[in-house]
């Protein structure tokens, strides 16, 4: 038997709370300490689950400052598990430099398979799931234009992150740079009562939950990847503006011009 984890990450249900394993449970069970985003949130998954443990935040705005403790308690034998809010901790959550600092330091990390909502709105989509790249949150600000250019060519499906005030942004902005006819999937609420799931162009998208007077609950985007096709125009469009800028900057040249 392997020696026990100090760290383990503990996957927790995205809506359904009856996603979560018995392994998560029983590991919730064993250990010292639980870390989790907002103490509020998990204390009532550790109250539906009837176990009772110590918890403690652990965020993006305090990682920084409790790490260094954490660790010399895990150098003395605690035992911790992370977790978010919901879904797999470090996958757009706190997690990472956490789990960097143990693994420097020689302390075990474990995680358990669990619960992420990227899977199951990928494989809802219909889109292609042999190759897809997942991006997280774009940018809010600088370099959001910048990283959408980037992507328009990308032939993988791509899987984004989106709050609900920002979805109808993405999705206008996504049209306007990859087209309006590329083919998009936004997940919403996934395993809760009013879990939903459209699929359409991007533009079609944008209109429709436009519409909509409110928009609430946890959204995935999942975007088609661009076809071979789409790119080699946009090879030629690119190189067309070339030589246009070529000819422009032979007629400024010219005398007669």
């Amino acid at each position: 038997m392997p020696e026990a984890a100090a760290l383990t990450l503990v996957p927790t249900p995205i809506g359904n709370l009856e996603d979560i394993t018995l392994r998560a449970i029983r590991t919730l069970r064993e250990v010292d300490l639980v870390l989790c985003e907002d103490t509020r949130t998990s204390g009532r998954l550790m109250q539906h689950l009837e176990l009772k443990k110590p918890l403690q935040a652990y965020h993006l705005h305090n990682e920084h400052q409790v790490v260094p403790r954490l660790l010399e308690r895990l150098a003395k034998g605690e035992r911790m598990a992370l977790v978010s809010d919901a879904g797999t901790p470090g996958i757009s959550d706190p997690g990472f430099l956490l789990v960097r600092e143990c693994l420097a330091q020689g302390l075990r990390v474990e995680c358990l398979p669990g619960p992420t909502a990227l899977v199951p709105a990928l494989l809802k989509s219909g889109f292609g799931a042999e190759r897809f790249t997942f991006e997280g949150f774009l940018p809010t600000k600088k370099g959001r234009q910048t990283r959408l250019q980037e992507l328009a060519r990308e032939t993988r499906t791509l899987i984004f992150y989106e709050s609900p005030h920002r979805i109808v942004k993405t999705l206008t902005q996504l049209a306007e740079v990859f087209g309006p006819a590329r083919m998009g999937s936004v997940s919403r609420e996934l395993t809760k009562l009013f879990e939903e799931t459209l699929t359409a162009p991007l533009s079609e998208l944008a209109a429709t939950l436009a519409a909509r007077p409110a928009i609430k609950g946890e959204i995935v985007l999942v975007v088609e990847g661009a076809k071979h096709e789409r790119i080699e125009r946009s090879k030629y469009a690119a190189r067309d503006d070339d030589d246009d800028a070529e000819d422009d900057g032979d007629a400024d040249d010219d005398p007669a011009a």
